[in-house]
């Protein structure tokens, strides 16, 4: 693949639960010659039963997640982001999301305590590119994907998800946005679809925009 150019600079790619931002992540990665980085979610010895009992591990799994990614964070921030581009598929905020849904008050409020000493400390994208979809076509493509610590995932918890990821980004404000609508699009199957959406975040520059493609 013939690699486009971009102006350097730290991209994160989000989205709830089978959206597709590792995906999106690798195929950039590749067109722009970047480096990237991935979230490590098989390496947190909770989350292969967290779905069976979200509850019980919720609070273990949220601060395994925040304390890795927190580390994967730093790690970025110390390599040179000024002279190549960075492909992240997550944003640092994303396991707040998480943990507001799954965990109970007090331990909200212990886990808060926690994450306002690290968030400070962490690098901003200059660019995060939200990947909304429907919860029906997330369920779709999680099922699809097969992956073993997710077969005990139900449909009302990911919906759950899914709105609280279209609620936080509704609001959010720290970075320059693109949310790209993917339920009527293919980027990994078919090229005229990434095609499109690679010029689309080329031409990004500043604030929030919205893009809502049709398919190829």
């Amino acid at each position: 693949m013939k690699k486009s150019k971009i102006e350097p600079r730290f991209i994160a790619v989000e989205g709830a639960i089978g959206a597709g931002k590792t995906s999106l992540s690798k195929l950039l990665s590749e067109n722009y010659g970047a480096k990237l980085a991935l979230e490590k979610d098989e390496e947190n010895p909770f989350i292969a039963k967290f779905y069976d009992n979200r509850e019980t591990l919720a609070f273990q799994t949220q601060v395994f997640f925040l304390l890795s990614r927190y580390a994967q964070y730093i790690d970025l921030a110390q390599k040179d982001l000024f002279n190549s581009v960075i492909l992240i598929d997550y944003l640092f905020q994303r396991d707040r999301v998480f943990a507001a849904l799954n965990l109970k008050p007090h331990e909200l409020n212990l886990y808060d305590q926690i994450f306002n000493m690290l968030k400070g400390k962490t690098p901003k994208p200059d660019l995060v590119i939200f990947l909304q979809a429907s919860s029906d076509t997330l369920i779709k493509r999680v099922k699809k994907r097969g992956r073993d610590y997710e077969k005990t995932l139900d449909f009302s918890y990911l919906d759950s998800v899914n709105k609280a990821f279209n609620n936080f980004f509704f609001y959010y404000s720290d970075t320059p946005l693109l949310v790209v609508n993917t339920n009527e699009i293919d980027f990994v199957e078919k090229k005229g679809d990434l095609d499109q959406l690679i010029n689309k975040i080329n031409s990004h520059k500043i604030g929030r925009e919205y893009y809502n493609p049709l398919g190829s």
